[in-house]
């Protein structure tokens, strides 16, 4: 199997989530020990005050897809700014300092990103039901009063300072965790979202980036080619189309598969936070080819489970046969000639797959390891004995 330089060093021993058979006197030391506790404090500013310290270099990561893809539009941000005008409790923003005086914005990028727009007069207030005669105007132009009574209102955060684990994979579980809980956004985040937010980086970007393949989209019923349609797509929203990608990289290692579908994900994503430049170049390219080479077999039908019922290939794409075909490719790259040169000999195979009772394995969606390592195993041997002729 191909694999990156640090993909081959990346699965040492994990900490398990369960700590079982701790005595009582073990569970009071380890309270008291400060370990799995977050530290917190609570800030207050003034809305003006807040706004012009976003502009310091490094002080606040505020970025327009930080989070999630869709955004607030402007009749949401202008009922935020009504809400302070009026006086109405807005939830504190939660922060991660990252670094001394340095924040990551855990909760509240919409809220932030509104009061940025809102002072720098890019927003125009629209949509406002107790103020209406202020629809249409900017900050600056603003009747005095009604500026400075905005001005004098504060936006309270809440700081993450630190976390206290016994290692450093722990302490971003830990990390997680709390992302999770005080999430309190109007729309909740997905999994993929909030792994984009935790665990930015070079190889999150590459998971965008490969979302965009014009194959693996058109696979899924994605739009690239319109953006109206594009951003109403349930899986672009809510970045399932990422989470995908993800789900490739991190089945590839599915004899270190643990903590479940999701935990597994977290996990590769946490340290993806290692890879190199080399390591991002190399995993882009097995991707592309494993998608180029499916994509020559199963041209309309790629991901599609063949029903052996009417003899035809399903209309929709499923996660389950999408991960054995896409692992079990990436395994035979070597000898992609091969596999193509003996496409209907595959195709047939794969239908064979599906006439046999192990073809619920590939559209049940189980999630457990031995049903992830089943079809991959199938599918895997399929190709073997394609290949082998």
């Amino acid at each position: 199997m191909n694999l990156a330089p640090t993909e081959r060093r990346m699965w040492g021993k994990s900490p398990s989530k369960n700590h079982i058979n701790m005595s009582d006197p073990a569970i009071n030391q380890k309270y008291e020990s400060g370990e799995q506790r977050i530290l917190t404090e609570m800030n207050r500013e003034k809305l003006p005050s807040f706004v012009e310290a976003l502009k310091k270099p490094g002080y606040m990561d505020v970025r327009p897809f930080y989070q999630r893809r869709t955004r607030w539009d402007y009749k949401m941000q202008s009922r935020l700014i009504e809400s302070f005008l009026i006086n109405i409790p807005v939830p504190p923003i939660v922060l991660y300092e990252k670094e001394f005086n340095c924040y990551e914005v855990m909760d509240g990028q919409q809220r932030i990103t509104a009061l940025r727009d809102f002072y720098d007069n890019r927003l125009k207030l629209t949509g406002l039901e107790l103020w209406p005669e202020l629809n249409g105007r900017t900050y600056a132009n603003l009747p005095t009063k009604i500026r400075a009574g905005i001005d004098r209102r504060s936006i309270s955060s809440i700081v993450l300072i630190t976390e206290s684990a016994s290692d450093p994979e722990e302490a971003l579980l830990l990390k997680q965790l709390a992302f999770e809980r005080l999430n309190t956004g109007g729309v909740a985040l997905s999994r993929q979202e909030i792994r984009n937010c935790l665990y930015y980086g070079k190889f999150n970007q590459l998971l965008l980036e490969l979302a965009d393949n014009p194959i693996f989209a058109d696979a899924w019923g994605i739009p690239l080619d319109n953006e109206k349609n594009l951003h109403e797509n349930n899986l672009y929203k809510k970045m399932e189309d990422a989470e995908l990608v993800l789900r490739f990289f991190a089945l590839r290692h599915v004899e270190d598969f643990r903590r479940g579908m999701e935990g597994f994900l977290d996990l590769y994503m946490m340290k993806s936070l290692n890879f190199s430049d080399e390591d991002i170049e190399i995993l882009k390219n097995i991707f592309i080819e494993t998608i180029n080479l499916v994509h020559q077999i199963y041209s309309n039908n790629l991901f599609k489970p063949f029903d052996p019922n009417t003899d035809t290939w399903k209309e929709n794409a499923y996660k389950a046969y999408y991960d054995a075909v896409m692992v079990g490719f990436s395994r035979h790259l070597a000898n992609a000639n091969i596999l193509v040169d003996r496409k209907l000999i595959v195709i047939e195979e794969t239908q064979k797959l599906f006439r046999k009772d192990t073809s619920k394995i590939f559209t049940g969606g189980g999630r457990t390891q031995s049903d992830i390592k089943e079809r991959i195993r199938l599918f895997d041997e399929m190709l073997y004995r394609v290949i082998a002729g």
